[in-house]
């Protein structure tokens, strides 16, 4: 089943997320083709954040907010980049551009917090959302082994790009690709068609 669609995105919130998909549509270039062959990187279960999840969610949890979803969406991908960042060295190629993106990201942020009132992220998170909540913000050194996974970086970005598309969809409701991204059916025939990409990656971290 897909996510429904909910009008929830400030007009604000616009010109940030489509600056920073700007960036995102570079990012086969920076994320894959600059990394070692099966490279991946140790992120959160919760950080494996795909359109499969929004839809799981919509359905455990009976009318749930799309801007509950919305700010979900930021934490997550706030960790996704530090983490991404975190292992390239200085002079990596792909330094400057996940910067950048993270930089971009932040700003889509910012005007996020500022386009809705200080009440609105004070509310209560539903029981699903905030154990999610908690987990991604939970010391490293206090996560169970059982709750990491490694992900490519190519992999995390086309989720952050995916969802992004999907839960702030009036941003980019004049492209055919915003739709399709909402509309994917997670069923086992969609599954077989799906990018590889998409796919959290089995191997360890190379070793730069």
């Amino acid at each position: 089943m897909a996510p429904v669609l909910m009008a929830s995105t400030p007009a604000s919130m616009c010109t940030p997320l489509k600056t920073l998909n700007d960036s995102l549509s570079h990012r086969g270039r920076y994320m894959k083709h600059n990394f070692p062959i099966n490279y991946a990187i140790r992120v959160h279960h919760e950080e494996i954040f795909k359109l499969s999840n929004i839809s799981k969610m919509k359905l455990k949890v009976e009318g749930l907010d799309e801007l509950v979803l919305q700010r979900l969406w930021f934490q997550v991908n706030q960790g996704v980049l530090k983490k991404i960042i975190r292992v390239l060295p200085e002079r990596h190629p792909s330094r400057p551009y996940t910067a950048e993106l993270e930089r971009r990201f932040r700003d889509a942020e910012g005007v996020f917090v500022q386009s809705h009132p200080a009440e609105v992220f004070q509310q209560e998170l539903p029981e699903t959302i905030q154990d999610i909540w908690d987990q991604l913000t939970e010391e490293p050194d206090r996560v169970p082994e059982s709750s990491w996974r490694f992900a490519s970086p190519k992999s995390l970005v086309d989720n952050l790009c995916h969802t992004m598309c999907c839960l702030f969809w009036e941003c980019f409701s004049s492209t055919e690709s915003s739709q399709d991204y909402c509309e994917v059916s997670h069923s086992k025939k969609g599954r077989k068609t799906q990018s590889p990409e998409l796919e959290t990656a089995p191997t360890e971290p190379a070793e730069w």
